[in-house]
């Protein structure tokens, strides 16, 4: 006897009972149960989301990860989204076994095989729903056929269930659930006294305006979100605009800006003064960048659409920018559990425990390098934060050890962000013990972060004015800020002004 298939949720007929007969061509959509119909619309933009998942796993070129594209603003029944395309990357070895070995499959249907996917996981393991289209009448006639086709399977590997098919599951530890208040809108008390209502909300020791609550909290749907109040955004992620620290009135760029949570956050720590160039290649994530600005309400954020590598910076628009954030494409070797990357076909241990030496990671790392190198080539940067969500040393401390003969001869140094932290950078080099990491050990993210400073910008801040302030950093401004005609001269040459305007006492 075959093996048992997994109890479904929906008994099949009784004697003397018959199921609603299929749609009829040009029948329109029963709608008697919205359940149904939510369930209908929901497949499609699980599918929607699947593709591009899989065309970016394919092709090595990461569109998103799957919880950023379910989350995008085009997907409006987010929860059942998310279930099924998990719930169908996790089954879809045995579905396409099962597709293949039934011998129904046929060509007529893979320009839907994403869809087929879907409604094939949702039929087979999850609810038969009767509402339904051209696939899910396909899968329904075939129902019996797969069955069979899965009973078949199940004997072959020797199983007793379903379940027993699956890989090794990843084990994924509970993380607090951080989230950032957005005080371009609200305040940190007033959200306290609201989410303390339903939780137990603690204040974070370190991010300002970093709250706390417990494991599986789900905000997703709370006013406070949805409003932009209150950003969904792990700790490790807001240390990077934390550490830049940009001023009020400060001219800043974000070099790869999508999906805007840091560019927001740089907003919100510069009170909305000042003003913000947000550079996004990809026209799709910029999309939303644009919708994360607009949420946050933020007026001081220009959205570039285009490569950050192509901004020339001598050109005169770019020479008042005090500061830039660099978070680069990269592995996501740090958040690989949290973008669920263990769903994926190319998934295996063996791909995160390579130590970074893949030549996809190698071609990362030399565009870091040249991102890294050009970013410390304006002019009129005081601080520059270079920062990813990797784990690799060929992504993190090897490109800032390569850059340092630049940044030197330019007049940075390495800065120590968070000093409290007690995770540095790996000691490859001298100086790496600047360089923070953060680890899920710490129930964090891994991230990586990087602080260069510019030394005369870094002496000035030390030296005080009369009314405490930092006298140098006037003279800084006055300095660069004379002549559109200064925003020419190459960096060298700027750092000697930088002396004479000292000198003059401008």
């Amino acid at each position: 006897m075959p093996p048992p298939l997994k109890n479904r949720s929906h008994a099949p007929a009784k004697a003397g009972q018959s199921r609603p007969p299929p749609r009829q061509p040009g029948r329109r959509m029963a709608s008697r149960d919205g359940g149904e119909r939510a369930a209908f619309f929901a497949r499609r933009e699980a599918a929607t989301v699947l593709r591009r998942v899989l065309r970016g796993d394919a092709s090595k070129r990461s569109g998103g990860s799957i919880k950023s594209l379910v989350f995008s603003p085009s997907v409006r029944n987010k929860r059942a989204t998310f279930a099924l395309v998990c719930q169908t990357l996790k089954y879809l070895p045995i579905l396409k076994e099962v597709l293949a070995s039934s011998g129904v499959f046929s060509s007529k249907w893979k320009k839907q095989e994403e869809l087929v996917y879907v409604t094939a996981y949702d039929i087979l393991f999850g609810q038969e729903i009767a509402v339904s289209g051209s696939v899910e009448e396909y899968i329904m006639l075939h129902k019996d056929t797969f069955r069979t086709a899965l009973q078949k399977i199940c004997v072959k590997r020797k199983v007793s269930n379903v379940e027993d098919l699956l890989s090794e599951k990843t084990t994924v530890k509970p993380k607090p659930r951080f989230v950032r208040v957005n005080t371009l809108k609200t305040t940190t008390g007033s959200v306290i006294e609201v989410l303390s209502k339903m939780h137990k909300v603690d204040k974070d020791d370190m991010v300002p305006d970093m709250l706390v609550l417990p494991p599986g909290t789900d905000m997703h749907k709370h006013p406070l979100v949805t409003d932009g109040k209150v950003f969904l955004q792990g700790k490790a992620s807001c240390m990077v605009a934390a550490a830049l620290s940009p001023k009020p009135g400060w001219k800043v760029i974000d070099a790869c800006a999508a999906p805007g949570n840091k560019t927001v956050h740089l907003a919100a720590l510069m009170n909305g003064e000042g003003s913000i160039i947000a550079c996004e290649l990809n026209k799709e994530r910029a999309k939303t960048l644009q919708h994360t600005v607009r949420r946050s309400g933020a007026n001081n954020i220009e959205t570039v659409i285009g490569d950050f590598l192509n901004i020339d910076s001598n050109d005169p628009s770019y020479a008042e920018v005090r500061a830039i954030l660099l978070d680069p494409s990269c592995s996501g070797s740090g958040i690989s559990t949290e973008r669920l990357d263990h769903l994926l076909p190319s998934h295996s241990i063996d791909d995160q425990d390579d130590g970074g030496s893949s030549a996809r990671i190698w071609k990362l790392s030399a565009f870091q390098r040249k991102a890294l190198s050009h970013a410390l080539s304006f002019p009129s940067v005081e601080r520059l934060v270079y920062s990813t969500c990797s784990i690799h040393q060929a992504e993190n401390e090897d490109v800032v050890s390569s850059v340092l003969p630049l940044a030197s001869s330019l007049g940075f140094e390495l800065a120590t962000p968070f000093p409290q932290w007690r995770r540095r950078g790996l000691p490859v080099f001298d100086g790496a013990e600047h360089l923070l990491r953060t680890d899920p050990e710490d129930d964090l993210e891994g991230f990586f972060i990087a602080l260069f400073v510019r030394k005369a910008a870094a002496a000035d801040a030390l030296e005080p004015s009369e009314d405490g302030r930092a006298l140098g950093r006037k003279r800084k401004r006055a300095c660069t800020t004379r002549s559109g005609g200064l925003r020419a001269f190459s960096s060298l040459r700027l750092s000697r002004m930088d002396v004479l305007c000292s000198i003059w006492g401008i």
